[in-house]
């Protein structure tokens, strides 16, 4: 199972590469594992402490390290809130490849655009109880009922 939490889960101190590394031992994931996601992600190879990359930079690496062992299941919180549109579209990708290949990908979000794009099935919570649980065109036809969009 691989895990994508909103804030960095990683070491400040180290570099992308040296987090990818550490992580990849960790998960008993070979090194070049570690070398293709930094490419895939396109995360800067120096050595220069994960702490002061971008927001965006240190969020595709959350994903990236999420993706060492080659996870069935996926779980993302918020995963594209500080994420450009290129960015956005990288991360749906490799979602989307999970998914194909037989895997599961649960996701929360504020943003409804991303349901279209990759979801099946949804659950709406507010105040932490559920209102809502169906299929994407469902929400659709009953989204305003419940407050949405």
């Amino acid at each position: 199972m691989g895990w994508v939490p909103q804030r960095p889960a990683h070491y400040g101190r180290l570099s992308a590469r040296e987090n990818l590394r550490l992580f990849a031992r960790l998960e008993g994931a070979p090194a070049e594992e570690a070398e293709r996601l930094l490419a895939r992600f396109d995360l800067p190879p120096e050595r220069r402490p994960s702490s002061e990359l971008s927001v965006g930079n240190r969020q595709r690496l959350n994903v990236a390290l999420s993706l060492l062992a080659r996870p069935d299941v996926l779980l993302l919180d918020e995963p594209t809130a500080a994420l450009d549109p290129g960015q956005r579209e990288r991360l749906w990708e490799v979602v989307a490849e999970l998914r194909d290949a037989g895997g599961a990908v649960l996701f929360a979000t504020q943003n409804l655009d991303e349901l279209d794009r990759v979801a099946d099935r949804v659950l709406v919570l507010r105040g932490g109880e559920l209102i809502f649980g169906g299929a994407v065109a469902e929400w659709h036809g009953r989204a305003e009922a419940f407050g949405g969009p």
